[in-house]
């Protein structure tokens, strides 16, 4: 089955038949349809030049990164670049005019890009507060410039009203590109298309796998695009437990996940930029099995559970166990992750997390860590970790948990070199991270000894 990709594009429909669906959306907008406002900058999805606004049909308007977002993924979506901010009269758009009068440009490489960062925010209903314009441009790099006049310009246009948005195409059915493009609707036929199709790989957000068509210019050959699937995009807020479709992207975790477990809010707003998390999903952060990955250490804290499916049935996994090595995992040719479920903290648990990079934002982490404890008249009773950049797969530390559970933080701090034989790489040596990782017990001896202190301490 082949099918036409089908999208809204600055109000405009638009059918797709004569593109590879592994295009970056980034290069079909300038090579084919000539918007050249959408630039590339880093092609990675860093520097925020390529945003371009995905406008949903309940009026959700978030920022991504055109540059690692396949042609393939727009299909039923609708589509806003900066070309498409002016109103019906050719005047520009508010935010344009307050960037004007902000005088928040200079060479304007990078302005397209902040503009629809700010609009995406100014239509979002957000409050002018610093840090939310802060969190709203940490995805978009200005190199020649100050942020001070763009800080302004976001200030004035908060809160703007937002106009009705063009409804997406619907599509109910599964779809094919291409033939090599497959987009299934239902369970059952992305478990049919895994079974035919071991060697594909599967996209949900894209946010890295996109690379390989971005900057590596080499699209891989199949793709089984989850996202739409209902069983992957669920989100089940239980009384005991939360469960999360696989697909679920993080700007729709992200709340529930920081209700659950409020030491996640610094944590998640560096985990990535807002268009990286517009995305971005748990699951592929999991699949992925890369040993610097945020979520991880925090899920194999939290004990998270996997939910694995294929044609033979569904089974169930503790997280710990299937990450086998680096980049391996206990995934087989025919399964997908559906969903994965976190216990919430009974009454006397407590949840920290920590998170160390070379960057504040836009960065990796160098070393993670997460802990869930038991806690009575301040002392431990039970405890689970979590560490990434640590070794080849993120991993618990029993070494470590065993000294905590003794109430010797000290002796955890020491049993770090015997949980972790860490290797030497461009983030951090080995020696530093053991270093890090120590520290930070001791951060957390601090937390368990003075209940005052806040859960959201700054991140490093």
């Amino acid at each position: 089955m082949t099918d036409r990709i089908r999208f809204i594009l600055n109000d405009s429909p638009v059918e797709v038949a004569d593109v590879s669906p592994m295009t970056t959306l980034l290069d079909w907008l300038r090579d084919s349809r000539g918007l050249k406002g959408t630039k590339e900058g880093c092609a990675e999805g860093d520097c925020g030049a390529c945003t371009v606004v995905l406008e949903g049909g309940d009026g959700r308007r978030e920022a991504i990164n055109a540059c690692i977002a396949l042609l393939g993924q727009m299909d039923g979506r609708s589509v806003r670049t900066v070309e498409g901010l002016a109103g019906r009269d050719g005047a520009p758009h508010p935010v344009q005019t307050a960037m004007v009068d902000a005088d928040a440009t200079q060479c304007g490489f990078c302005t397209p890009g902040f503009v629809m960062s700010a609009y995406a925010f100014a239509t979002g209903g957000e409050a002018a507060d610093p840090g939310i314009i802060h969190d709203a441009l940490a995805g978009n790099l200005c190199r020649c410039t100050g942020y001070r006049p763009i800080v302004e310009a976001m200030v004035k246009v908060a809160g703007l009203a937002p106009e009705p948005v063009s409804a997406p195409p619907a599509r109910t059915a599964s779809a094919a590109f291409d033939g090599t493009f497959f987009a299934p609707r239902s369970l059952a036929d992305l478990l049919a298309l895994r079974a035919r199709h071991p060697e594909a790989l599967l996209l949900a957000g894209g946010t890295d796998l996109g690379l390989l068509a971005s900057r590596g210019r080499t699209p891989p050959k199949t793709v089984i695009h989850v996202a739409y699937v209902p069983e992957l995009t669920a989100i089940d807020d239980g009384k005991d437990e939360i469960a999360l479709g696989a697909a679920v992207p993080y700007v729709q975790a992200t709340p529930v996940l920081v209700a659950a477990f409020p030491a996640l809010r610094t944590y998640l707003a560096r985990l990535g930029s807002r268009q990286i998390r517009t995305l971005g999903t748990i699951g592929g952060n999991i699949g992925t099995a890369s040993p610097i990955g945020d979520m991880p250490p925090v899920l194999l804290a939290l004990e998270a559970r996997l939910k694995l499916v294929s044609l033979r049935g569904p089974r169930e996994l503790p997280l710990e166990e299937f990450f086998l090595d680096y980049r391996k995992t206990a995934l087989a040719p025919d399964e997908v992750i559906q969903s994965l479920t976190l216990p919430r903290l009974w009454p006397g648990e407590a949840f920290f997390c920590d998170k160390v990079s070379k960057r504040r934002d836009q960065d990796i982490s160098t070393v993670a860590a997460a802990y869930r404890l038991r806690l009575k008249d301040g002392k431990i009773e039970e405890v689970r970790t979590g560490f990434g950049g640590m070794a080849a797969t993120a991993r618990r530390a029993p070494q470590v948990e065993a000294a905590l559970l003794k109430g010797d933080f000290e002796g955890a701090a020491r049993a770090v070199t015997r949980d972790f034989q860490p290797i030497d790489d461009w983030r951090g040596t080995a020696e530093y991270r053991l270093h890090v990782a120590a520290n930070l017990l001791r951060r957390l001896a601090l937390r368990v000894a003075d209940p005052e202190i806040p859960v959201e301490v700054e991140a490093l």
